[in-house]
């Protein structure tokens, strides 16, 4: 599947925030890439993150009079596309102008002659008060005029997208080169989700979560967390009938943190109970939700009971089936961390409260189907992650027991009965 590459402008000027596009006759919008988002910028967990500190020095400030290159891979493509653009976690209004969409060469390298101009209600620019999201039609690149304030951003993108200068303004118009984006990271700003023009019998599957969604220790740009290698089956056996899409948030809980705010931010964003308006049913075209969560609560971050984690669930699949009727809700079961190396996890209370809350997930009832990762990646000898999906696949090294590596990440979408987790028609 091609990338897109996202420009966007965000300029403190004062204009309406724009009407989100119309659904297209004979078809409608599906949304084939998300990254949830979080923030504000640095709060999170990214990995293999590159020194920012030359190209966002101020993270109060966020970008300053300079252009970003997010780099992004739909799982479905269509003639048109349209972009949301997220200001979620911001303090100040930010100004999308001079956005583009392009095909990516390699690196902060454009397909020459691809670049789109995009525009909002049929003007260049669109503004985002605090707390804001607005919809555009295709997807681009990001330029930013004077201080955009605090970045909402997606931390663990496990994609390399590029950043300018600051100071160095827009990207001129035309210029496909990568010369102006010495920059690199490893995150998503401000984009959060791309919609494509689909037939009607297109809907997307949404694998909500946290890291081991997100896609923690698998390999750095090499599209295989366990949604992107599901995706890869789905397509080899349906098409184009489903896109998968990806809203894991490292660290995140069911039910905490209690207090989420710009100025009070949490590694792991917004409990999912909190993010699933914008995360799941601001989404287009949604047919199925996949939920793995729960783990982050029962750590020290969070030390909630099973009984609350299942009253959360209870809530988040009421809340689902309320907003999208006919929805299919899919419950998976919570991967070992039984003696992990991370200091927020490893102990045998966690790993009760995982078991019982597993139990729940397996028998009941709650949920329409069940996919079941801890039998896929659990030794039944010590009940510890199986020891060949250790290993750490981003940057190397023994791993954390916690978040499975590429292998693990495989084994997780080969247990996953397709025809369980396909919407109903």
């Amino acid at each position: 599947m091609p990338r897109l590459v996202h420009l966007l402008a965000a300029a403190l000027l004062l204009a309406p925030v724009a009407v989100p596009a119309q659904p297209l006759p004979g078809g409608h919008w599906v949304t084939a890439w998300a990254g949830s988002v979080q923030g504000p910028y640095p709060s999170g967990y990214a990995v293999a993150q590159p020194d920012l500190s030359f190209a966002l020095p101020n993270p109060a400030h966020g970008a300053h009079d300079q252009s970003m290159r997010m780099i992004v891979r739909p799982d479905v493509w269509g003639d048109v596309a349209r972009l949301r653009f997220s200001n979620a976690l911001g303090t100040q209004p930010v100004t999308l102008d001079a956005v583009h969409v392009a095909l990516q060469l390699s690196g902060a390298a454009l397909v020459p002659s691809t670049t789109r101009a995009v525009s909002f209600d049929g003007r260049p620019f669109v503004t985002l008060p605090p707390g804001a999201e607005v919809w555009s039609d295709p997807v681009a690149l990001d330029y930013v005029v004077g201080d955009s304030g605090p970045l909402t951003w997606h931390a663990k993108a496990m994609t390399t997208s590029y950043l300018s200068r600051p100071g160095a303004g827009a990207a001129p118009a035309g210029d496909d080169s990568e010369l102006g984006f010495p920059f690199s990271t490893t995150s998503w700003f401000l984009l959060d989700a791309v919609d494509m023009a689909m037939p009607p019998e297109t809907k997307a599957i949404v694998a909500f979560g946290d890291s081991i969604t997100d896609g923690t220790n698998t390999t750095l740009n090499g599209e295989d967390r366990w949604p992107d290698v599901l995706a890869r089956r789905l397509h080899a056996a349906y098409g184009e009938r489903v896109a998968v899409v990806n809203t894991g948030i490292g660290g995140n809980q069911v039910v905490g943190p209690a207090l989420y705010a710009p100025d009070h931010p949490f590694a792991g964003g917004q409990a999912a109970l909190q993010r699933l308006d914008r995360d799941v049913l601001g989404l287009s075209g949604v047919g199925t939700v996949i939920v793995l969560e729960g783990i982050n609560d029962f750590g020290n971050d969070g030390n909630a009971s099973p009984e609350a984690v299942e009253a959360g669930m209870k809530t988040l699949v009421a809340r689902l089936r309320a907003a999208l009727p006919g929805v299919r809700v899919v419950g998976a079961t919570l991967t070992p961390a039984l003696a992990s190396s991370n200091p927020s996890h490893g102990s045998a209370a966690e790993e009760t409260k995982r078991q019982t809350l597993n139990a729940f997930i397996r028998s009941g009832g709650v949920f329409d189907a069940v996919v079941d990762f801890d039998a896929a990646t659990r030794d039944a000898g010590s009940g510890e992650m199986r020891a060949e999906f250790v290993p750490n696949s981003t940057t190397g090294g023994a791993g954390d027991k916690l978040h499975p590596n590429r292998a693990g990440y495989q084994a997780m979408a080969a247990a996953i009965p397709l025809m369980v987790v396909l919407p109903a028609p």
